[in-house]
Formats: structure tokens, C-alpha cells, sequence
């Protein structure tokens, strides 16, 4: 891979991030939601990617505010426990049901 690629897969990355930074607390907003934003609608699944390896970013990135379309904490396993996003999500006053966002509509973000 050269470094040019590198460097353009870093950049989109951080956009990715930028995006996420600034979801407000108690809400969230979805894969596609952010891809759209930064242009590649069809890329939801690497925005998921992204989210993924966002645990070590500095500054933070708060991925556990990103869900799939229909509001199910589809990123769930990837958390250092399976119910850490939950347990971040109702810190924020999201109100979860069987690993979906009640009210996910209410407490949706658009980029």
C-alpha cells in the first residue's frame, strides 16, 4: 500500500471522527447517517470499520452514540463488554429495549 493511500485512508477516518465528535450527548445517529455526510452514502459499513477502531483515538471518539438504521446497537461487540454501549447510552438517558433505542426517532442526530 503506498503512503499516498495511507494518508487518504487516515484522512477519511478522521472525518468519520470529526462527525461522531460532535453527536450531543443523549443522542445518536447511524452508519449511513455519517457516511452520507462525508459524501459516500455507500459506505456505512466502513463508517462502521471506523467505529470499530476508534477505541484508542485521541481525542475520544464516542462511538457507542452510532447505531444502524433502525436504532439496534449493532456495534455492541465491540466494546470491552457486550453491554458497554448500553450501559454508556443510558448514562446519556437512552432508553434501550432488547439492544434497540426506544423512541430511536426522539433521540436521533443528523450530521
Amino acid at each position: 500500500m503506498s503512503k499516498e493511500i495511507k494518508i487518504r485512508n487516515i484522512d477519511w477516518i478522521e472525518k468519520i471522527y470529526e462527525i461522531v465528535r460532535k453527536i450531543p450527548k443523549g443522542k445518536v445517529t447511524s452508519y449511513g447517517a455519517i457516511a452520507d455526510a462525508i459524501g459516500a452514502r455507500t459506505t456505512a459499513r466502513m463508517v462502521g470499520w471506523a467505529m470499530n477502531a476508534s477505541h484508542t483515538a485521541k481525542p475520544k471518539v464516542p462511538a457507542h452514540r452510532v447505531v444502524n438504521r433502525n436504532g439496534l446497537l449493532t456495534g455492541r461487540h465491540h466494546f470491552a463488554s457486550p453491554t458497554l454501549m448500553q450501559e454508556l447510552l443510558e448514562a446519556e438517558k437512552i432508553e434501550i429495549n432488547d439492544n434497540q433505542i426506544i423512541n430511536f426517532e426522539k433521540n436521533y442526530w443528523k450530521p
